[in-house]
Parts: C-alpha cells; sequence; structure tokens
C-alpha cells in the first residue's frame, strides 16, 4: 500500500497517523508493512484526510485525484 509514500510526502509520523486513527503506532506500522489489515473505517479515514481515493491507497490506480465525492461521505 500507499500509506507510507503519503505520510512521508506530508511529513508526518507514524505516531501522529495512529493517533488520527485512534490505534497504537505499532498496529498503524504493521498497516503500512502489510502485515495487518487496515479497517475499512481507517482507509476512509485516510483516503479522506489524504484527499485521495480508496483505490489509490490499495494501488488499484496510480490516479492519486479523489473521485466525485458525496455531500455527506464523513
Amino acid at each position: 500500500m500507499r500509506l507510507r509514500d503519503l505520510r512521508e510526502d506530508r511529513d508526518l509520523t507514524q505516531s501522529e497517523i495512529a493517533n488520527f486513527l485512534n490505534c497504537k503506532q505499532n498496529t498503524y506500522q504493521q498497516y503500512e508493512a502489510g502485515k495487518r489489515q487496515l479497517p475499512l473505517d481507517a482507509l476512509k479515514k485516510l483516503a479522506l484526510f489524504y484527499n485521495t481515493s480508496a483505490d489509490y491507497i490499495l494501488e488499484l490506480t496510480d490516479i492519486s485525484e479523489p473521485y466525485h465525492r458525496k455531500e455527506n461521505s464523513k
């Protein structure tokens, strides 16, 4: 997944993103390393946070721009 690149491009630490997701730093590290599956609610939060699509985070597309979102997508 592109989690590490997205995080590092914004000069954020794993601890900062873990706090945002309300999980432990080592849990988030496992998401980045692909050792643990990212929960759907966390995937959605990260897509909104990074202003990209879940498909981009999951490497299903190389287009980083988000899709048109519904008004109540939060």
